[in-house]
């Protein structure tokens, strides 16, 4: 018997067929009221959102699976759809199903992805939301990161190297590149981004320039400084080839593209990011720079200054501008004041520009934009009169716009509602059809009032008065006494008892205005504010524009907010190839310090001539990390344009900043720590320049002692050996030989981070010293960590072994078997005999470091007389 065909319902088919042509995603699908979505998609979406999951058409040979929600609750489940990393197909009804007979035609308006998206929901406020493009070439990759939300559009290109520091950096939502290229992304990024891929016809020919030029309407991208690099060429128009594609066209905000000026900044890699945790860590609630840092008062100024920190300058001028203005406006705390509450009322110009530019833009968001301008006047104002030319600069470009400002005022309620369709967006006085509308649908009672009124007098009745009922709508209601005053064009409806009810063509036609007003009054109210909308597109640059200038002077007042709060100084900042820093803290540790405790701190002095390395040994838990990590901190903020936590500090340019700081492995890839460690450790060794920050720490630990020793030792002399670049050097290690290269090479210089025993106890003084240290006191840090006492004796009785027997010229690995074998003795010795037991017992129970000398003669008798019996 042949198997029921299964018949498709005209929806359904519908559905399907917009379906098919976005493979890959969750479609959403307006019916009525509700999303809906089908099959595979139902239940995906019942899992993620925690809807229910019901079928359509239960039982039938169509039956499939259904989930839906209701529309307006489209801003709280689409979020939740996205950041599940679904790609998500907003599928609205095109026309009205009033004035349709047949199916409602249906289309998708939106395609949401994670690096596609403008949703306040979706994106984080103080985080870019970067769509990241790459090109494979031969040895080049070209890359470009946009911005959907904000209309940032950069572009860089070079070696895999590069690129991967870049995307540490910018740290993408979502990453694309074409197909044939996965296993190169793979290789070379691995895979921990959000990656879609594309088919290879954008990037070939001139397809991908064109569509750049096309977007831009200009015949050459010279005006933008990136016409020689065709591989970042190639990528960036495969963005805007993307999100077309993703039903992104009004795309007017996107206004600029820019190159990413690799000399203009210092090199970070993406292990200095990550080690240096300047704004994310891999410890679970730990603490990031860009914690204490940042006390912006606007999300735009929060995401610039993320990226100054991950992009510090080294370039003398700009640095001393942004130092200069930071200083000015930590003087005059109430222009600072003054400012930051003018700032405070901008809000997100920058991603609320954007929307306009997408004609997205709610009514409440251009009341916010009519705030900011009027916020921005201000602001210019202040600037203007400020003494200082960095300020006044800010206050000449800075433009008010004001023309838009008095449009908004004029046309949108001061306080409108969310939605347009709402109503009461436009303002009255600005269309006369409006307004008369307006009296019609929400004045009638006053209007009836006034035609009673005019009838009553026309025809001496005054007893007249207007009613409506649903079987003839409005009508004028006459008692017996006065029908003989009744015009005889009133037309007789309804004959009662005492009275006779009337109908007039003026209260039809008022009837028929009344029930059509409101959708009318919808439709003047879309045409005027869409009009509004369009004509907001004029004024995106200068709207960017006083964006950017707002974000910039954002941040700066935040480093004189954190400068003045945090007690940090002004570096100076010079082309020597000096490093000085007195008094220095770590940033972030002095924060997390309980109330009352002092962060001690350090000087650190650095040189290419006397002092290119520093080794610095000392215990563990002694504060090598930090010290090294704070070193780093403090030359970066100072090339950030940020005073520092030092009491003085004289940074001489560094280009590059490199960290190899503590273990991490990556067994997930089938690394262990050590081959990690030996990855990043040639990294720093390859790229290394005359003006380079190196900050090692631990550098072996994930080999054999001997091995660990030998590949530090040759590390340090490469370092010092150089033939060009003599690359400023902090060398924190556990391997107390390495002290022996200062007796070798003369700008090796031996420092340790003091201890104090006491009472075979030991306080970590964390002040770094000149000269070496002998000792690590692993065993103490094992005995504070609360490790069983048994274990810590047996650790210092092996540790005595190791010393005399290497003291002696004896291998560790002979010294160890007859350890070994004294245990395995010890043990053998101890097994079935009671008295031994009862002896090993009371050893057990004593506290040595308690026992008085006659007590401990006591022990020793009562143990031998045991013995004896």
């Amino acid at each position: 018997m042949a198997k029921t065909a299964k018949k498709e319902t005209p929806l359904m088919q519908q559905y399907n067929g917009i379906k098919a042509k976005y493979p890959g995603t969750l479609l959403l699908f307006r019916v009525g009221d509700f999303y809906e979505t089908f099959g595979s998609d139902a239940v995906k979406a019942s899992e993620i959102l925690g809807i229910v999951l019901t079928k359509r058409g239960n039982g039938s040979a169509s039956e499939t699976e259904l989930a839906g929600f209701p529309h307006h609750s489209l801003e709280t489940y689409l979020p939740k759809l996205v950041r599940a990393g679904q790609r998500v197909a907003i599928c609205d009804q095109l026309e009205d199903p009033k004035s349709v007979k047949t199916i409602v035609k249906r289309g998708v308006t939106e395609l949401v992805t994670p690096g596609v998206s403008y949703n306040d929901n979706i994106v984080q406020q103080k985080s870019n939301n970067y769509l990241a493009s790459l090109f494979f070439d031969k040895n080049f990759i070209g890359i470009s990161f946009l911005d959907i939300s904000t209309g940032e559009f950069l572009v860089a290109q070079g070696n895999a190297d590069y690129i991967d520091k870049l995307l540490q950096g910018f740290k993408p939502s979502e990453v694309i590149f074409s197909k044939r290229s996965y296993n190169e992304f793979i290789t070379n990024f691995g895979d921990k981004f959000y990656t879609y891929t594309l088919d290879d016809w954008p990037y070939s020919g001139d397809y991908a320039k064109d569509m750049l030029l096309k977007h831009f309407d200009v015949n050459s991208l010279k005006g933008f400084g990136i016409e020689k690099m065709m591989l970042a060429i190639t990528a960036a128009g495969v963005a805007l080839h993307y999100l077309n594609e993703t039903e992104h066209r009004n795309l007017q905000h996107i206004s600029q593209i820019s190159r990413i000026e690799e000399d203009r900044y210092m090199w970070l890699d993406r292990f200095t990011v990550r080690n240096l945790e300047l704004i994310g860590s891999t410890n679970e609630n730990a603490i990031t720079l860009a914690d204490v840092l940042d006390h912006t008062s606007t999300p735009m100024g929060a995401r610039l200054l993320k990226r100054w920190m991950v992009m510090p300058l080294k370039d003398l001028k700009p640095i001393t501008e942004r130092l200069d203005v930071v200083g000015f406006l930590l003087d005059d705390t109430e222009l600072s004041q003054r400012l930051i509450e003018e700032i405070r009322q901008i809000g997100d110009l920058e991603r609320l520009i954007s929307k306009i530019g997408l004609q997205k833009a709610n009514p409440r968001e251009l009341v916010q934009l009519k705030r900011a301008l009027l916020a921005i006047e201000k602001l210019k104002i202040l600037t203007e009169g400020a003494d200082s030319i960095a300020l006044k600069i800010i206050s000449e470009q800075l433009n008010p716009c004001k023309s838009i400002y008095e449009r908004i005022q004029k046309e949108i309620h001061s306080e409108p509602p969310v939605l347009l369709n709402k109503g009461n967006v436009i303002a009255n006085g600005v269309d006369d059809e409006l307004d008369r509308l307006r009296k019609v649908a929400f004045g009638g009672k006053d209007y009836l009032l006034e035609i009673q009124k005019r009838e009553s007098e026309i025809t001496g009745i005054p007893s007249l008065k207007i009613s409506f009922n649903n079987v003839f709508g409005y009508y004028l209601e006459v008692t017996n006494i006065h029908k003989d005053k009744v015009p005889t064009e009133w037309i007789r409806k309804q004959t009662l008892v005492n009275a006779e009810r009337y109908i007039t063509a003026e209260l039809k036609e008022y009837e028929e205005q009344i029930l059509g007003a409101e959708d009318k009054i919808q439709v003047i109210e879309n045409r005027i504010y869409n009009e509004l909308l369009a004509g907001l597109l004029n004024y995106i640059k200068p709207i960017q524009l006083n964006a950017n200038l707002v974000a910039q002077l954002d941040v700066l007042l935040n480093f004189a907010t954190v400068a003045k709060k945090n007690h940090y100084t002004r570096p100076i900042i010079n082309e020597n190839k000096v490093i000085d820093i007195k008094g220095g803290r770590h940033p972030v540790i002095e924060k997390t310090l309980p109330v009352g405790e002092e962060y001690i701190t350090n000087d650190v002095y650095l040189d290419s001539e006397g002092q290119q390395i520093i080794i610095i040994t000392g215990p563990n838990m002694a504060g090598k990390s930090a010290l090294l990590r704070q070193t780093g901190l403090i030359v970066l903020m100072a090339q950030m344009g940020c005073f520092v936590p030092a009491k003085h500090a004289e940074i001489g340019l560094v280009d590059k900043i490199f960290t190899r700081v503590g273990a991490s492995d990556n067994l997930s890839s089938g690394e262990s720590t050590f081959m990690v460690e030996m990855n990043e450790t040639a990294s720093i060794l390859n790229n290394l320049s005359d003006r380079s920050l190196i900050l090692l720490d631990e550098i072996g630990r994930g080999t054999s002692t001997y091995d660990g020793i030998s590949i530090a030792w040759a590390i340090a002399e490469y370092l010092h050996n150089h033939s060009s670049a003599k690359a400023k050097t902090l060398f924190a290690t556990h391997y107390h030989e390495l002290n022996e290269l200062t007796n070798t090479f003369n700008r090796i210089k031996n420092y340790n981070v003091s201890v104090k025993e006491a009472n075979n106890k030991i306080i970590f003084l964390r002040k770094l010293v000149p000269g070496g240290s002998e000792h690590s006191f692993g065993i103490h840090v094992a005995k504070m960590a609360g490790m069983p006492s048994k274990l810590i004796s047996r650790a210092n009785d092996i540790l005595k072994r190791l010393e005399q027997e290497r003291t002696g010229g004896e291998h560790i690995k002979d010294s160890m078997k007859k350890i070994q074998k004294q245990a395995y003795q010890l043990q053998m010795f101890s097994i079935d005999d009671p008295v031994l037991v009862k002896i090993r017992d009371m050893l057990n129970n004593l506290d040595v470091n308690a026992l008085t000398p006659v007590e401990a003669l006591m022990k020793l008798d009562e143990i031998q007389r045991l013995l004896k019996h």
